[in-house]
C-alpha cells in the first residue's frame, strides 16, 4: 500500500467492507459495493483514459460523484472538478485549461457540454438520459465493465483540485496524494499523522458508529477532503444533492448525523433561519449532532452566536485553511470577523507570519501567513501564479504564501485581517472587506453582503458593499448609522448596491469581481 487515496479506500472497503459509506437521499452504498463499482467504472475508464490523463467530473452531489472520483483514483488518472455553475464560456476555459480527455457529467448539462466541448475530450459518461449521441450512459458503462483489480500506485502521482474564480480565473491546484492525504488531518485529524497506510486502515476498522454529513457541493475541495476524512475514520458520509437548508436538516435527523461541515455564512444563515422556524414547529430532530463546522469561509460573530443559541449543546468550530495548503488552525474562542479572527496553528502544521524578505515577522509586526512541509507544489499550466505564490527563502524551505495578512501575538496565536489582494486602500488607511462584511451582516435587515473597493479620485479608492437585504425597507441611511456605532469611519461604506440575490460561488466565497461589476452597472 502507498498514501495515495485509491489504495487507502481499497484496503479500507476490504476491512470494513459492510459498513455503510455513503448516503444521498433514499440512495447508499456500503465500503463494499462502493469499491465495486468503482472499480467497475474504473475499467471501463482504463480503456479511453491511460495513467496521468485528466478526466472531469460535471455532477451534483450523488453516489455517481463519489463513485466517479475513485474510478479516476484507481487507474492513476487525474480528477478534474468542474463547477456545476458554469455557463457554456466558463466551462470551455475549465475544459481547456484543465486538459481534460474524459467526463462524466449529468444529463441536466448537455447544452451547455455540447457547447464548450474541446477536441481533445474523446470520451463522455453522461448520468441521466443524455442527447449527446457520442455518450456512453452511466448504468452502462457500469455494467459492462471488468471487475480486474489494478497495478500499483505511487503516492507521488498527481491530484488536481480547480479553485477560485471570485477574482480571476480558476487554477487548477496540484498535490501529490501522499501530501493531500497528510495536509488535510494525516488521517487522523486529532492526532499525529499515520507513519503507515496500513495504520489508516486499522484506524477505520476500530472506528465506532460514526455519521458524518457534508453539506457544500463535492465539487469544492473540503467537501473531497471531508469525504475522505470519513472514509479514513471508517465512517459514513452523508450529503443532499444540492444545498438546501431543510433537506440538510432532514437528513441529518433521518440518518442521525453526529457532525455536519458546512462553509461559512451562505450556509450557515439559511440553516439557522429553517432551524429558528423549525424548532417552533418541532420539524427537526438534531439530538444526534455534536459537531457543527465551518471550513473555506469564516463564520460572523452574529451568525455564530445565533447558532449556538439555536444548538446549545454542539459544539460550533471555524477551521483555517486553504486549497493549497490544507487544514493548518483552528479558531481560538471569542474569535470572529467583527472581533478580529484569532487562530491557534494545528500542531501538525509548519505555519508562520513572514515579512518581504520571507523572515518571520516579530510579535505585532504585520506580515503574510505562510505555511511549508505538507502543501500543494504549484498551479496547473501557470508558472508565473506558481512562482508569485510558492517561494524559496534564503534557507533553502519552501513557503506557500497564502495572501493572508496576519499579525503573531505574544501568546503565539495569529491574528489574520484578511486577504492582502482584498484590502481596500483609501486616503492612505487600510480597510479589510471581511470586517466591514461582518458588522454590515450583524445588522437584521440584511441577509448576506460583500464589501468592496471601488477607483475614487479623492481617496484613491472607497469602501462599497453590495447588499441582499431581508425586508424591503432598509434603506443606506439605516446601514450607516449601524456601521457607524460599529466601525471607524473610513471603514464606513461610502455607496450601497441592493440585489434580490447576492451572488456567491458554490463554496459559500465572496465573489468579488461579480460584486464590482454591480457597481459598473
Amino acid at each position: 500500500m502507498r498514501f495515495h487515496h485509491a489504495d487507502l479506500f481499497e484496503g479500507i472497503a476490504d476491512a470494513i467492507g459492510d459498513r455503510t459509506a455513503v448516503i444521498c437521499g433514499d440512495d447508499r452504498m456500503t465500503y463494499a459495493e462502493l469499491d465495486a463499482a468503482a472499480t467497475r467504472l474504473g475499467n471501463h475508464l482504463a480503456a479511453h483514459v491511460d495513467p496521468g490523463e485528466h478526466v472531469g467530473i460535471h455532477l451534483y452531489n450523488g453516489l455517481e460523484y463519489v463513485t466517479a472520483l475513485l474510478a479516476v483514483l484507481k487507474i492513476r488518472a487525474v480528477p478534474v472538478n468542474v463547477n456545476y455553475r458554469y455557463v457554456a464560456e466558463e466551462l470551455r476555459y475549465l475544459y481547456d485549461d484543465s486538459d481534460m480527455v474524459a467526463l462524466v457529467y449529468s444529463s441536466e448539462f448537455d447544452d451547455r457540454v455540447t457547447a464548450a466541448r474541446t477536441d481533445r475530450m474523446r470520451h463522455l459518461i453522461a448520468v441521466g438520459d443524455s442527447g449527446i449521441a457520442d455518450a456512453v450512459p452511466y448504468r452502462t458503462a457500469l455494467e459492462g465493465a471488468s471487475e480486474r483489480n489494478f497495478g500499483p500506485r505511487d503516492g507521488a502521482d498527481l491530484y488536481i483540485i480547480y479553485t477560485g474564480g471570485t477574482t480571476g480565473l480558476p487554477k487548477g491546484v496540484m498535490w501529490t496524494h501522499e501530501d493531500l492525504f497528510m495536509a488535510f488531518g494525516g488521517g487522523n485529524p486529532y492526532g499525529p499523522p499515520h507513519t503507515t497506510p496500513e495504520a489508516v486502515v486499522e484506524q477505520a476498522r476500530a472506528g465506532g458508529p460514526l455519521t458524518m454529513m457534508a453539506a457544500a457541493p463535492l465539487m469544492h475541495g473540503a467537501a473531497q477532503m471531508g469525504t475522505f476524512i470519513a472514509f479514513w475514520m471508517g465512517a459514513t458520509m452523508v450529503y443532499v444533492p444540492r444545498f438546501d437548508a431543510d433537506a440538510v436538516l432532514r437528513a441529518i435527523g433521518r440518518e442521525k448525523v453526529m457532525s455536519i461541515n458546512i462553509t461559512g455564512d451562505a450556509m450557515a444563515v439559511p440553516l439557522a433561519d429553517a432551524l429558528a422556524d423549525g424548532l417552533e414547529t418541532g420539524a427537526y430532530d438534531l439530538s444526534s449532532l455534536f459537531v457543527f463546522s465551518s471550513t473555506g469561509a469564516i463564520l460572523t460573530g452574529t451568525v455564530r452566536d445565533r447558532l449556538q443559541g439555536l444548538l446549545p449543546t454542539v459544539m460550533i468550530m471555524d477551521s483555517f485553511g486553504s486549497t493549497e495548503s490544507g487544514y493548518t488552525a483552528s479558531a481560538v474562542a471569542g474569535s470572529s470577523p467583527e472581533a478580529g479572527l484569532k487562530y491557534q496553528p494545528n500542531p501538525n502544521a509548519t505555519m508562520a507570519v513572514l515579512d518581504g524578505a520571507l523572515r518571520p515577522v516579530g510579535p505585532g509586526e504585520m506580515g503574510v501567513v505562510a505555511k511549508t512541509g505538507r502543501i500543494a507544489h504549484g498551479y496547473y499550466k501557470d508558472a508565473a501564479k506558481t512562482a508569485e505564490t510558492f517561494v524559496t527563502d534564503a534557507d533553502g524551505v519552501k513557503w506557500l504564501l497564502t495572501g493572508d495578512l496576519a499579525k503573531v501575538e505574544t501568546d503565539g496565536t495569529i491574528r489574520v485581517y484578511g486577504r492582502g489582494s482584498q484590502c481596500i486602500n483609501t486616503g492612505g488607511e487600510k480597510v479589510f472587506p471581511e470586517e466591514v462584511e461582518a458588522v454590515l451582516k450583524g445588522h437584521p435587515g440584511v441577509f448576506d453582503a460583500v464589501v468592496t473597493g471601488l477607483p475614487d479620485d479623492r481617496w484613491g479608492h472607497r469602501v462599497a458593499a453590495v447588499i441582499e437585504p431581508r425586508t424591503k425597507d432598509l434603506t443606506e441611511s439605516d446601514l450607516d448609522a449601524h456601521c457607524r456605532e460599529r466601525l471607524s469611519g473610513y471603514k464606513v461604506p461610502r455607496q450601497y448596491a441592493f440585489v434580490d440575490l447576492l451572488v456567491r460561488s458554490p463554496a459559500g466565497k465572496a465573489d468579488y469581481r461579480w460584486a464590482r461589476e454591480q457597481f459598473s452597472a
